[in-house]
């Protein structure tokens, strides 16, 4: 395996513990590995505003790191200044059939205006963990396919897990070429433009970074993180991520609640790092 340039981080149940934090173990590895060397990209399916505060309290515009932003639907060197380098715009025309699709299913739909939420019901448990992930606020919109104000990135359709899986099967056919339809958690069904995930986004960013795939390390823990996870040189599963994507990675590490993301770094490039150097 060749020396490890860069790692992807998804966030939620990777990077992040249950409360939404990272620890300082996991938070001071990084660091470490940063100032030798190793660049850091954060992709989740999170809007650019719900990752923000975690790319600069880890500093990655520092080092030459990079976000992608709605499962890869927005990539951004971040810095001072972020720089959006490639960006994939929703059709308004799939907001429609997206929001009757949902509500004939019994769920609710949201997408990002802003620094805000505008969901179709605001005490929705799912619409508000949404909203507790990326610390933004929820706004109420009652005529939502004409209150949107394009452009949008993605559309997110939340709901109990029963009702969202066979909705998934039944978008992913309707819209087969026209849309990419997945989960990213068992109660959130993403729905982005066609072609769009992370492994897709890190091809266009290797080529950026002038770095290959097997010089990459991807760590995740959801159904949105399994073709990164099989894209990139080294595929990490967490303990915690779900039976499919632990058969797809290369190697599982420890849960989210046990610094899973600091054990890999220090596997996989502190400790090759500081042996070439004996």
């Amino acid at each position: 395996m060749k020396s490890i340039k860069a790692i992807v981080l998804d966030l939620d149940g990777t990077l992040t513990n249950d409360a939404k934090e990272i620890t300082p173990r996991t938070h001071d590895t990084l660091m470490r590995a940063q100032q030798k060397g190793l660049r850091v990209i954060l992709a989740s399916g999170r809007p650019t505003y719900g990752i923000s505060a975690i790319a600069d309290e880890l500093e990655i515009g520092k080092y030459g790191g990079f976000v992608l932003a709605f499962n890869g639907g927005k990539i951004i060197e971040w810095g001072a200044e972020p720089r959006i380098i490639a960006e994939r715009i929703l059709d308004p025309a799939f907001v429609e059939p997206l929001h009757a699709a949902a509500k004939e299913a019994g769920c609710e739909i949201l997408t990002y205006q802003g620094e805000g939420i505008a969901a179709t019901n605001t005490r929705n448990k799912y619409v508000l963990h949404e909203a507790f992930i990326n610390k933004m606020p929820v706004v109420q919109y009652e005529d939502f396919v004409r209150q949107v104000q394009h452009p949008i990135n993605k559309c997110l359709i939340v709901g109990d897990p029963q009702r969202l899986i066979p909705l998934e099967h039944r978008l992913a056919k309707s819209f087969e070429g026209q849309l990419s339809v997945y989960r990213s958690a068992a109660f959130f069904l993403e729905c982005v433009p066609q072609g769009i995930d992370k492994a897709a986004s890190l091809q266009v960013l290797t080529e950026k970074m002038g770095i290959s795939r097997e010089e990459m390390i991807a760590v995740g823990d959801g159904y949105n993180d399994l073709s990164m996870i099989r894209f990139a040189g080294m595929g990490v599963a967490m303990a915690n991520a779900a039976r499919d994507v632990q058969d797809a990675a290369d190697y599982i590490t420890y849960s989210n609640q046990e610094d899973g993301v600091a054990h890999v770094v220090d596997k996989f490039f502190l400790r090759p790092l500081e042996a070439n150097r004996d």
